[in-house]
């Protein structure tokens, strides 16, 4: 992981992007998707903030508006190219109400033909609900299992796996509940990675912070996020090769905050980001589909992007106040 630098997540499926696009009054076609992407990625001097940018199957097939494949075109933008390899969140047999997330079946040779298009690295996002009665053990071990599985192929392609295990933010729960589960989901993922012989110093662990739900009454400011979020985080091991966060669903200057607020923390690795619509909402906004507007779109990306940067690289300013 490059420091100071985060990972954009520009990887939603077809279908949540193409709801995205109608939201911003765009046309939800191929094209419509492929034009959004390439904003992002040719964005004046992303590679400043970024180092890694992860896209869908349909994305990665495509190519810039002048013939090059995403992938070639982004690494000579100085970017790494990476691919989401799961299919998805589906209900789970025999747990009503909870998922397992699919896409083990083929892997490896679809990550056999990623790498040999230029993938660096891939994605695999499991989610975890908080309820009353979730997520349960199975769920969490179940998860564990298809993470660990999908980190072991790619360890075996070449490709560098980012695991992302993320507990939701949907919900009521408080601060300290969603402590307590997101250190039992990542225990879990932590003994079925040893299990399966996966290197640490070769995986990007991709996680939540630990945060109350968005129907919690009590908002946490951001120094007890950071400490609460890296207490669970200190049980990884130090070769872990690095933390790069999700922005889960908060607002973008919510996730820079706590993202800043994590660099006072001493950690074995760096921490850093890896969001999303925390990103890229802004630039969709901005530019909804209109060509004269692309400058605009790629203006409000790299205002998050570089604010996200910023707070990356004061880790080392603010563990010497």
């Amino acid at each position: 992981m490059a420091l100071g630098k985060g990972i954009l997540a520009a990887d939603e499926s077809i279908s949540t992007m193409s709801k995205r696009l109608q939201q911003a009054d765009v046309e939800p076609t191929a094209e419509s998707r492929r034009r959004y992407r390439e904003l992002l990625a040719t964005a004046p001097a992303l590679s400043e903030s970024v180092s890694g940018i992860i896209f869908c199957d349909e994305t990665l097939r495509q190519t810039f508006s002048d013939g090059r494949p995403f992938a070639e075109a982004v690494r000579s933008l100085g970017i790494l190219p990476g691919i989401k390899v799961d299919i998805g969140a589906k209900p789970c047999p025999g747990l009503p109400g909870e998922t397992i997330t699919e896409g083990l079946d083929g892997l490896p040779e679809r990550l056999a033909e990623y790498a040999q298009m230029g993938a660096a690295f891939a994605k695999w996002r499991a989610v975890y609900s908080i309820t009353d009665d979730s997520p349960s053990y199975g769920a969490i071990r179940a998860n564990a299992n298809a993470l660990a599985r999908y980190a072991a192929a790619c360890q075996e392609a070449g490709v560098v796996p980012i695991v992302e295990p993320e507990v939701l933010m949907d919900g009521v729960h408080t601060l300290g509940e969603c402590r307590d589960v997101t250190s039992e989901v990542q225990t879990a993922v932590r003994a079925e990675l040893a299990l399966l012989h996966v290197d640490l110093a070769g995986i990007v662990l991709k996680p939540n912070m630990v945060i109350e739900g968005d129907g919690c009454a009590h908002r946490s400011a951001p120094e007890q996020i950071a400490e609460t979020t890296v207490d669970v985080l200190r049980a990884w091991p130090g070769d872990l090769a690095g933390v790069a966060f999700l922005s889960g669903g908060q607002s973008p200057e919510r996730a820079t905050a706590n993202l800043e607020a994590m660099q006072s923390h001493h950690t074995p690795w760096p921490l850093t980001f890896s969001f999303g619509r925390a990103l890229v909402s802004p630039a969709l906004t901005a530019w909804h589909g209109d060509p004269e507007r692309v400058e605009a779109g790629q203006a409000a990306l790299l205002e998050r992007v570089a604010a996200n940067g910023a707070a990356a690289r004061r880790r080392a300013e603010l563990q010497s106040a």
